[in-house]
């Protein structure tokens, strides 16, 4: 049997189960006190296995609990590993065979500019895959070196998951010449280094998260059913001055546009000729002067960080405005945010609006994203939201999944990301604008709002074609043509395809935050109007997928049977100026029907941004006087004329 030293190599596990108990009974009692005495064991194992691992390690339990959180909010995933390859409540990196190798801009027959006055562009690189991985992504091995647990028990159990944290923790302690105090305040250094990041500003941000955490406290019940907790501590006031003796280097914000909240490094994008009239990989420009910014676009990359940083920098490639990490939320920046970047399959949506691409996978439930990147994404949202006075909303912050094709040619095209698996109510929760019941139980408004965790429709083809894919919680809701899961799925007229389980077909399913006007309750069913159709989804009264709102409301004008639907708020053709040719405004294959009504977001001008050479000279905005109302359609945004809708409130 060995000692107390973190860095001792054996004999542990027995001992490891039977310390800390009586140290958390004050903790536990507050939570567990009303649960059946023949439940609390299991219920509360993984919070012993907190304080075992921080007794054995001599590690604040506050500080492991607020690493902890701030990694996986104290979720183990069953064993799957995260976008970066962590894996359990520490989130312990090994990525070598956790990346995946495809990038979405060279899936499907997306034009990423969306722009039809010039050629498509269809990128076709691929991410490239690591041959080697930053130590960041390689923190599993060096626990198990630590604990003398395996690897497979690193990933798999959650108890020795956390002893391999909290002996990262104290190995990073004494390598900073710091005491194990028992003063969480003395952490300051160990846990900024436990982000794994190389740069001041990261590590510090990344502390800073934790600290914060352990301030306010937190509480919730895990998705393995383990009730978890973590007594708030308002006064503590870390040791932030340890980490100038980190080694860490200085990190060049350049010409970021960031809060301070967050760490930010400019990785600038070219805008740059090469040859026939090609340039790269975005559009100058001069907003919000010269048009306003509307969007925020939220992306996944379907690649690791390193090799999506080599792409943005291709001018070749498309663009985005800004790059988020998993492990510990930093930010690359690489347009300013004046300047239209190439990112969302619609020329519309892209001259309106900001792209932030987060570290991820769309089609692989278990690659789970961090609470870091999380954190540090809403943050960087509220920032740009507050700075161009842009709502926070589901019709403002968008998935990719959420732009509209903008001609009917173009919607099967459309990209799918950040998909079923993102958790929006928790983003939305973080933006500090939570959805719930803003009217009464019979409103005709419902906002989508499904419980993530227990909320698992069945979907496919995250591995193999046609294969289910592991069940796992989501954001999204299936809608029938009927009160029933035996009516069939609703058909989306656009796509011209077979509705479908599969984890990128998005034609039959709304999405939490979205909001939808009631047709019709019976039972445990909801039925809404979407892409024109009566759309029913289960709704129980004691597990609710969505929650009664009021919404402003659109119908065709009185007299109308049916009118139009757009992808695209373009001006009308006498608005065009000469010198600019005039863009079709070209209605996609879907009606809003007579009777029918829609969610409607706020009335904008048609207007169009020409830039389709390398310099500025001929760029122009053209407004016009037709107005729109963006709607919520169907799982993506559309367009209607508001000349041919009447509107009302619906409270």
């Amino acid at each position: 049997m060995r000692g107390s030293d973190p860095t001792s190599s054996s004999g542990h596990r027995h001992r490891r189960a039977a310390v800390g108990a009586a140290a958390t009974a004050a903790l536990l009692l507050p939570l567990l006190g009303a649960a059946p005495s023949g439940t609390q064991s299991s219920a509360s194992s993984l919070q012993l296995a907190f304080a075992s691992a921080a007794a054995e390690y001599r590690v604040p339990q506050s500080v492991l609990l607020g690493v902890s959180y701030l990694q996986s909010r104290w979720d183990a995933h069953a064993g799957a590993p995260s976008v970066t390859g962590g894996y359990g409540p520490m989130h312990l990196t090994d990525a070598r065979a956790a990346l995946a190798e495809a990038t979405h801009h060279s899936e499907g027959t997306e034009d990423a500019r969306g722009d039809s006055a010039r050629a498509a562009l269809l990128p076709t690189t691929e991410a490239p895959v690591p041959t080697g991985f930053p130590a960041r992504l390689r923190t599993l091995p060096k626990a198990a070196e630590l604990t003398g647990l395996s690897a497979e028990e690193l990933r798999t159990d959650a108890a020795a998951n956390i002893a391999g944290g909290a002996a990262l923790l104290a190995a990073a302690q004494k390598d900073m010449g710091e005491p194990l105090s028992e003063d969480p305040a003395d952490w300051y250094a160990a846990v900024a280094r436990f982000s794994g990041a190389d740069d001041t500003a990261t590590a510090a941000a990344y502390a800073d998260d934790v600290y914060d955490v352990i301030r306010t406290g937190e509480e919730r019940a895990t998705d393995a059913g383990q009730l978890v907790a973590l007594a708030a501590q308002p006064g503590i006031a870390p040791d932030t001055a340890q980490l100038r003796q980190a080694g860490l280097r200085t990190l060049s914000a350049g010409a970021t546009e960031c809060p301070k909240s967050v760490s930010c490094e400019w990785i600038p994008a070219p805008y740059e000729e090469f040859g026939d009239n090609d340039y790269g990989n975005h559009d100058l420009g001069n907003r919000p002067k010269s048009q306003s910014i509307r969007y925020i676009v939220i992306h996944d990359t379907e690649g690791a960080w390193e090799g999506v940083l080599n792409m943005v920098q291709d001018p070749t490639y498309v663009s985005w405005q800004y790059t988020l990490r998993s492990t510990d939320g930093h930010v690359a920046q690489h347009v300013k945010a004046k300047d239209v970047a190439w990112h969302a399959g619609n020329w519309y949506v892209n001259a309106k609006s900001i792209g932030l691409e987060h570290e991820g996978f769309l089609a692989n439930p278990d690659a789970w994203y961090t609470e870091a990147m999380y954190r540090s994404s809403a943050r960087l949202v509220k920032y740009l939201a507050a700075k161009y006075d842009i709502p926070l909303d589901r019709q403002h912050i968008i998935g990719h999944d959420n732009v509209p094709g903008p001609t009917a040619s173009t919607i099967g095209g459309m990209h799918t990301d950040p998909g079923p698996y993102w958790d929006w109510r928790h983003y939305f929760e973080l933006l500090g604008r939570p959805f719930g019941a803003t009217a009464g139980k019979h409103a005709g408004v419902v906002t989508i709002r499904p419980d993530y965790a227990t909320n698992r429709p069945e979907y496919t083809g995250c591995v193999t074609k046609g294969e289910p894919c592991a069940a796992h919680g989501s954001s999204e809701v299936r809608l029938y043509s009927g009160p029933g899961e035996d009516y069939p799925l609703i058909k989306d007229i656009g796509l011209g395809t077979t509705p479908g389980t599969g984890v990128n077909d998005i034609s039959s399913r709304v999405s939490t935050g979205q909001q939808y006007a009631v047709v019709e309750r019976k039972g445990d069913w909801t039925a809404i109007w979407y892409l024109g159709l009566k759309a029913w989804f289960r709704n129980p009264g004691k597990n609710p997928a969505a929650v009664p709102a009021s919404g402003l409301l659109v119908t065709p004008k009185a007299g109308l049977e049916e009118i139009p639907v757009y992808g695209r708020a373009y001006p009308e053709a006498s608005a065009y100026p000469a010198g600019v040719p005039v863009q079709t405004v070209s209605p996609l294959p879907y009606k809003l029907l007579k009777g029918q009504k829609y969610v409607a977001g706020e009335k904008v001008p048609g207007e169009y941004y020409y830039a389709v050479t390398f310099t500025t000279d001929s760029h122009q905005v053209v407004v016009g006087k037709d107005l729109y109302y963006e709607i919520q359609f169907g799982h993506r945004v559309a367009f209607v004329r508001a000349a041919d809708v009447d509107v009302r409130v619906s409270r």
